[in-house]
């Protein structure tokens, strides 16, 4: 409960006309759009970097919440991202510019790469070049990982839920919609009926006498 009403706040506490201009949204996605490699995962340090450090349109802690909403949500992870921000700054016409900066990019450069696309993997220099960049994309999607580890806090208590998460996917093949099903039913019921019962940090702390 407490998780949906945090996010319901990640999404509303921005008042229309309170975010950043709209041709500096547009922009900032098209950058990110244009320069991103590897898919939507390998967008996240970047968005980061420019939403949440350069022009402080969100919060870190937003922005986590945020990224948990699009991967739920069905449709493609970096446009799904792009809306919930531009909508949370300029509602929908911060939606519009933001998916559209996005998405821009990379239809303008697979456009032009299905038309020449034999004659581009035909050349040797050109192969080489996408062998060389696959390596890097994994530290991409690998380093936004960590970091959204550490924002998330997880430690020691709770490292056995993306360890059996990741175990699930890779090894078993379940579906990513049921390990967020269970996920949010699982902290549901933690928040509700079981985080009430435990001691709270102040009373164990406190000194004895």
């Amino acid at each position: 409960m407490m998780n949906k009403t945090h996010t319901q706040r990640t999404l509303s506490s921005s008042q229309p006309g309170g975010g950043g201009d709209v041709f500096e949204m547009f922009k900032t996605f098209f950058k990110i759009g244009a320069f991103t490699l590897g898919g939507g995962y390998a967008m996240i340090p970047i968005i980061e970097s420019e939403v949440v450090e350069k022009h402080q349109w969100v919060k870190r802690e937003e922005f986590i919440d945020l990224i948990a909403v699009a991967q739920s949500c069905p449709g493609v992870f970096a446009i799904n991202i792009s809306i919930f921000i531009g909508y949370k700054l300029r509602q929908l016409k911060g939606a519009l510019c933001t998916s559209l900066g996005t998405a821009l990019p990379s239809f303008l450069i697979i456009l032009l790469i299905a038309l020449f696309f034999h004659r581009f993997m035909d050349v040797p220099w050109i192969a080489a070049m996408f062998r060389g960049i696959r390596p890097a994309v994994v530290a991409l999607i690998a380093v936004p990982t960590f970091n959204m580890a550490r924002s998330a806090k997880i430690g020691l208590a709770n490292c056995w839920i993306p360890i059996a998460t990741a175990l699930l996917i890779w090894a078993l093949g379940v579906n990513p919609i049921y390990i967020l099903i269970a996920a949010g039913l699982g902290g549901y019921l933690y928040g509700r009926y079981i985080q009430p019962t435990e001691p709270s940090t102040d009373q164990s702390e406190s000194p004895k006498e």
